[in-house]
């Protein structure tokens, strides 16, 4: 059964009218299929769709992100890597469902897949905790990290959380110090790590295995270090403000394109990734097979500098201004109009200050 969102209310009308006309067998019986028609009403859904996804919010991409429908990193395991291996546990505490570990081969080449699993219906999703990993799921992540810098195999973490888990059993087994050494296990590797945010990137949940020498992002996906929802609770003590929220927060994987915490936008299929899955197959294994090249030839350290000059640079692009080059303060020119616009807003305070100067100077005098 297909899923809709509240801004395709209109696109949903219109599969559905389409469905009926495609069924052959209707009330009155066998009836002939009206192929004109039919195809009048896909190039309807297939306009609709481009103009509707043309123009999203951050708050409707928000939802396009968290869409049920979407390819999750299990589709992507199975249908881009060979020979995948689950490893689990993290020598400590236990296994972490959450998150799908383990080698494979990737165009023949031997890799490390790290890739945080939502699960696709109620009781994968309750098995995975919806892709919340709890820190024995981050240590089970180094561990398999220095594994692999050991033999010298790259990295590939597919990014989809709501963020870590918070709950009290996580913390009391250290969940900030879990991400906090997954994150700085990243960054002292050699080997290359290629990073895709495939739906929600949440938080330090995140980040812990996107510490990347590439950062990618589909298109609809999201990246930030809380939820619209969780902003709006904390700013405006209201979660209704989730709109203004996401657009403050610049989640957008444009918007971080444009602030280079990203390094490449994945475009979706029109109508998102979930509406054409070959497609977005196709399209990361072109982008993953052109990173693994470009570090081909790269030596353990130019990888690690690379990486650390990256995340360094974050951030360096604008010089810091006190006040903008584009706007005077006050202009010689304007000298009078400011000082008439200053007589005209403070006029009731000027007259009541001119009158008890007047009535302390009679007083005295």
């Amino acid at each position: 059964m297909k899923s809709y969102l509240e801004f395709e209310r209109e696109i949903k009308d219109l599969e559905e009218e389409l469905e009926k006309l495609k069924d052959p067998f209707n009330k009155e019986g066998l009836s002939e299929v009206e192929t004109e028609k039919i195809s009048e009403i896909q190039s309807q859904i297939d306009a609709k769709l481009k103009l509707s996804y043309q123009n999203l919010n951050a708050w409707q991409i928000t939802q396009v992100a968290r869409h049920e429908n979407r390819p999750k990193a299990k589709f992507f395991i199975d249908n881009l890597f060979t020979n995948f291996i689950n490893l689990s546990g993290d020598r400590r505490f236990s296994e972490d469902e959450s998150v799908l570990a383990g080698f494979a081969k990737f165009e023949e080449r031997s890799v490390l897949i790290l890739a945080q699993e939502k699960g696709v219906d109620l009781d994968s999703r309750l098995k995975r905790n919806f892709g919340m990993m709890r820190p024995e799921g981050y240590r089970k992540c180094i561990r398999l990290m220095n594994l692999a810098n050991k033999f010298n195999i790259p990295v590939i973490s597919f990014i989809d959380t709501p963020g870590a888990y918070p709950g009290i059993g996580a913390e009391q087994r250290g969940q900030a110090e879990a991400i906090a050494s997954s994150i700085d296990c990243c960054m002292s590797l050699k080997v290359p790590i290629i990073s895709i945010i495939i739906g929600e990137g949440g938080s330090g949940g995140a980040i812990a295995l996107a510490s990347a020498n590439k950062v990618l992002m589909f298109e609809n996906a999201i990246y930030s270090v809380i939820s619209p929802e969780g902003c709006a609770s904390i700013l405006w003590r209201d979660p209704s403000k989730s709109l203004e929220a996401a657009r403050a927060m610049k989640l957008t994987a444009n918007e971080l394109l444009k602030m280079k915490i990203i390094d490449e936008v994945i475009k979706e299929p029109t109508g998102g990734a979930h509406r054409n899955k070959d497609q977005v197959i196709s399209l990361t294994k072109g982008i993953l097979i052109k990173y693994l090249e470009e570090f081909k030839n790269y030596t353990g350290e130019e990888i690690f500098e690379q990486r650390k000059k990256k995340f360094l640079s974050i951030g360096k692009q604008k010089h810091f201004k006190v006040f903008s080059g584009e706007v005077s303060w006050i202009e010689k020119n304007n000298i009078f109009e400011y000082g008439k616009a200053i007589l005209l807003k403070f006029k009731k305070e000027i007259i009541i200050g001119i009158f008890l100067i007047f009535l302390i100077a009679l007083y005295l005098f």
